[in-house]
């Protein structure tokens, strides 16, 4: 699933200029008196200098980040309306039932309830974890384990591999089942391995050991030495972020038989039974040679410290849910340490991230039908229109590609399906058993009954109405084995999208994650997929050679940015996302050029259209992040920094430099034949 910002979360916050709210205070908020907030620029800063600091340096100066929160900007603050929104549809839910509690809203109010109901949790201490840890105890053997692993598919469980069910990359009409490397309780592989997160390494190790403790495991102290030497060897055996983008490596079926063969150690035939999966007889394996150094890795370990790792995570994937020390335990490691955020968030706000996670498209329907205008829809599909024209000239006109690829290129963007607003059909909660009462119950059947709903597709046809997140989530994506772009309700609002806005700041915007998606298809991943979204070979060896000799020019420039002293971004595991920055940028800006139907753009303010499209885009990134929260996105993510979206993406484009009057000399320029071209 492709995203813009990745692991976002977001928050209301006080006294941003130029930024008003109708008199609901759920309400859109719109900026500035055209779509731009004039206030929050630097203009003591250059554009050629830093467009990023010209454009949001006012705003980003004066922001304070909530202390409940590890980042904050624009992008949150339309969260955090979302936030707000279904805070209310839950509030009002828990209120109305009992109605019928069978139904989904009655369903969703009980949900509430039960998270919300903290003094019956505290007074559960840990008890609701004593049956998985009767089961750890009782599993004394390392087949034992490898079925308790199976069942972390459904529970709170965990395994040294992740399994998962997904659409078929080479037979995109069917399901498949995929497993790949898991293990690890922090980040990323970095965090164990280099010594710049040696203080981190060594809090994650006293945090094992307190939740041990918590949960009452024999010999906390020692387990949790020996859980985080484990790791540490599943992390030197682990494939990195950057090796696990590449998705011709990533693919390698296998039968159970060669499976069982090719990764010794580890009981898979007793692992897929638990997962309910035992009559499979094929699956696809991710990192097929970090997984036989895992099974050894697994078969080395004492079935004493294989039980307590077991017991640390069902605790720790559980504590958001148990009384408040778990809480405030997994608060100051999870959130404080890695992150750098200063507060808990309030529980209202927890209980809204557990339901839109649990129950997303029920509580996604409430949303949508009291939040989302039918206009909306209609001009987004206008939109999208408008950014494939732009697409599909940029491809015919690719000086760089030959006209059989580009036949292909055309054909898959032809092919290119889009989803606005909501799902049509909406997913089934029937089946699904919650009780007010009972919290931790109602997140393990909810998680049983997702993996239940997944194990039923195998064999089935792909279902092409789905969708990969709520409609009140501030995100869109690319499906690649599915060849579609997706955008949920609560994205098409201001800063990315306002009706009374300036046309030129909404092709900035919501244009530019519109085209952002729409490259997706033909970065360094999606141009390894066809029209039909199969993983499939349809370059000529040439365009092949010209695509990549670009890429490697924009890596180098990305990883040449320095956010933290010492702390690079990576151009490579980003590559994909700065590769659909630029194409949307560029795709934006041709489709408002089409949009003036010859025309002069209007001046607004003293600025041309180009410049407001630009400040438009630039205008969406505006944020602000704690160090520790830096530092973690710069090793487990894929996008980079809000600032060098900007700025890294703006220098690469010819009219940027044409709008600004950015000459040789200034900090950004860069010169006409470095300029990265791709679309």
């Amino acid at each position: 699933m492709k995203t813009l910002l990745g692991a976002c979360s977001a928050a209301l916050a006080l006294g941003l200029a130029s930024i008003s709210f109708a008199d609901d205070p759920r309400s859109s908020p719109h900026f500035g008196a055209w779509g731009f907030d004039l206030a929050g620029r630097d203009t003591s800063v250059t554009p050629g200098a830093d467009f990023y600091g010209y454009a949001n340096g006012t705003y980003v100066r004066n922001l304070q980040i909530p202390p409940d929160r590890a980042r904050f900007g624009n992008f949150d603050a339309l969260q955090a309306l979302s936030e707000d929104r279904t805070h209310t549809l839950l509030e009002k839910a828990a209120s109305d039932s009992p109605g019928d509690p069978g139904s989904e809203e009655g369903k969703v109010g009980a949900f509430y309830r039960a998270f919300m109901d903290e003094q019956r949790v505290n007074a559960l201490g840990a008890r609701p974890l004593a049956p998985e840890l009767a089961e750890i105890r009782a599993a004394n053997s390392r087949e034992a384990i490898a079925a308790l692993m199976g069942k972390g598919a459904r529970s709170f469980f965990a395994s040294f591999f992740e399994v998962d069910i997904g659409v078929d990359a080479k037979d995109p009409q069917h399901y498949a089942i995929y497993l790949g490397q898991s293990g690890l309780g922090l980040p990323d592989r970095d965090y164990y391995l280099e010594p710049s997160f040696a203080a981190q390494k060594a809090k994650y190790q006293a945090y094992v050991a307190q939740m041990l403790h918590l949960a009452e495991w024999p010999d906390a102290d020692a387990q949790a030495q020996a859980i985080v030497d484990t790791e540490t060897q599943i992390a030197k055996a682990s494939w990195s972020i950057t090796q696990d983008r590449d998705p011709t490596k990533t693919y390698n079926p296998m039968t159970t038989d060669e499976l069982a063969k090719a990764a010794p150690g580890f009981d898979w035939a007793g692992f897929l039974r638990s997962a309910e999966l035992g009559s499979t007889r094929r699956v696809v394996v991710a990192e097929n040679t970090a997984l036989p150094q895992i099974a050894k890795i697994f078969a080395a370990t004492p079935v004493k410290t294989l039980q307590a790792w077991e017991a640390f995570n069902v605790a720790d994937a559980a504590a958001p849910f148990l009384s408040h020390d778990f809480v405030d335990a997994d608060f100051e490691f999870r959130n404080k340490t890695l992150s750098g955020q200063q507060e808990l968030r309030p529980r209202w706000k927890r209980a809204v991230a557990t339901l839109n996670g649990e129950m997303g498209e029920a509580v996604g329907r409430l949303y949508v039908a009291a939040y989302f205008p039918a206009e909306s829809k209609a001009k987004m599909e206008a939109l999208v229109g408008n950014i494939r024209t732009a697409l599909r000239a940029r491809i015919q006109r690719a000086a760089w590609m030959s006209d059989a690829t580009k036949a292909r290129a055309l054909q898959k963007l032809s092919m290119l399906g889009v989803k606005i607003g909501y799902p049509s059909k909406w997913r089934d909660y029937t089946a699904l058993q919650i009780s007010d009462a009972d919290l931790y119950g109602d997140v393990e059947r909810a998680a049983a009954f997702e993996w239940r709903r997944k194990v039923r597709r195998l064999g089935q046809p792909v279902d092409k109405t789905e969708w990969g997140l709520t409609p009140q989530t501030v995100n869109a994506y690319n499906s690649l084995t599915r060849n579609e772009i997706v955008f949920p309700a609560a994205i098409l609002q201001p800063p990315f999208f306002d009706p009374q806005a300036d046309m030129a700041v909404n092709y900035g915007a919501i244009g530019a994650v519109i085209g952002h998606e729409m490259t997706h298809g033909f970065d360094d991943q999606g141009r390894h997929y066809d029209g039909a979204g199969a993983l499939a070979d349809w370059w000529t060896d040439d365009d092949n050679a010209k695509f990549v000799a670009q890429t490697k020019i924009l890596g180098a420039q990305y990883s040449a940015f320095e956010p933290i002293p010492g702390a690079h971004v990576k151009g490579d595991q980003t590559m994909g996302e700065n590769i659909a920055d630029l194409g949307g940028v560029l795709l934006a800006l041709d489709a408002y050029h089409t949009s003036l139907n010859g025309q002069p753009a209007p001046v607004i303010g003293g600025l041309t259209g180009d410049q407001r499209l630009f400040l438009g885009f630039a205008q969406i990134w505006r944020s602000a992040i704690r160090p520790d929260e830096l530092r973690r996105e710069l090793v487990s993510d894929v996008h980079s920094p809000s600032v060098d979206r900007v700025d890294g993406t703006l220098r690469n484009v010819d009219a940027w430099y044409d709008a600004w009057n950015v000459k040789s000399g200034d900090a950004l320029y860069l010169a006409p034949d470095q300029r990265v071209r791709i679309w």
